[in-house]
């Protein structure tokens, strides 16, 4: 998701879309029927306890599985999922994240569910998620962790998914954007943030961003920087202002040697030229 060639209202534009699937899939599979799949889930991997301290490298990264965005059109037409995340997982990544929205990014739960089932590692739903069915049918799915975004949500209405999450053992990673996103999520209990360097309104990409905002959180919240991460040395940067989580997606898909890529990015040695 980059900033060529997307128009300015690319996030209401996707949001609206994503109400009339999630309508139609309301009369395909009920919302009781969701609720009792998700509720009777005993494999929830522990996503936040994966990210809430630096890993063994220093480094936690969320490696991303995502098939297009709206800006870039198809980013791998030879994308496999299993084997991607086979892949993310022995070059040391802490999670996955997999894209499921299906007419902007060509995504689909079922990517979601070959990604968990192949790489072991905690899997976070990335979506437009906007109402109590979409959590139940995340944890259904089988994530274990849900993308919401506070530009897109009522605060209360923030609030009570981040809750219901919970109540699921789903961690709720909270995308922030503006100052006024950062004080909802704190308002909502948000204890995982995602930090957005891409405006989604716009698609550019400012790098610094994250770092405007680190003052702000409060004690107990941990940072993820996302968007536009590409080189050891982005990573380091963040590092020296206490940044440890990174979500990193588009260069590793299109990376030639993933696990390299990863592992590089930790601080190992690689000999890929990428």
């Amino acid at each position: 998701m980059e900033n060529e060639g997307a128009p300015p209202d690319i996030l209401e534009r996707i949001v609206k879309a994503k109400q009339a699937e999630v309508s139609a899939a309301q009369r395909e599979v009920s919302l009781d029927r969701l609720r009792e799949a998700a509720e009777a889930r005993h494999d929830v991997r522990p996503f936040f306890d994966a990210l809430k301290a630096p890993g063994p490298s220093g480094v936690n990264i969320i490696a991303e599985i995502k098939r297009a965005s709206p800006s870039k059109g198809v980013i791998r037409k030879d994308l496999d999922p299993d084997r991607l995340a086979e892949v993310y997982a022995a070059g040391g990544a802490r999670a996955i994240s997999v894209l499921t929205e299906k007419e902007f990014f060509l995504g689909s739960p079922e990517d979601l569910k070959q990604a968990r089932s192949s790489s072991g590692l905690p899997v976070l739903r990335k979506d437009f998620i906007f109402c109590d069915y979409q959590i139940y049918e995340s944890a259904a799915m089988g994530a274990d962790a849900v993308l919401l975004i506070a530009r897109i949500l009522h605060p209360q209405r923030l609030g009570g998914l981040i809750q219901l999450a919970s109540s699921l053992r789903l961690t709720a990673l909270v995308e922030i954007y503006t100052e006024a996103d950062l004080e909802a999520a704190g308002r909502a209990g948000a204890q995982l943030v995602g930090i957005n360097n891409r405006n989604l309104k716009s698609f550019e990409t400012d790098l610094g961003h994250t770092l405007k905002f680190l003052p702000l959180l409060q004690p107990g919240q941990v940072a993820v920087a996302a968007s536009g991460i590409r080189t050891r040395e982005d990573i380091q940067h963040y590092q020296a202002h206490g940044v440890f989580n990174f979500l990193i997606g588009e260069s590793l898909v299109r990376s030639e040697n993933p696990e390299g890529f990863l592992k590089m990015l930790q601080g190992g040695k690689s000999h890929v030229v990428d």
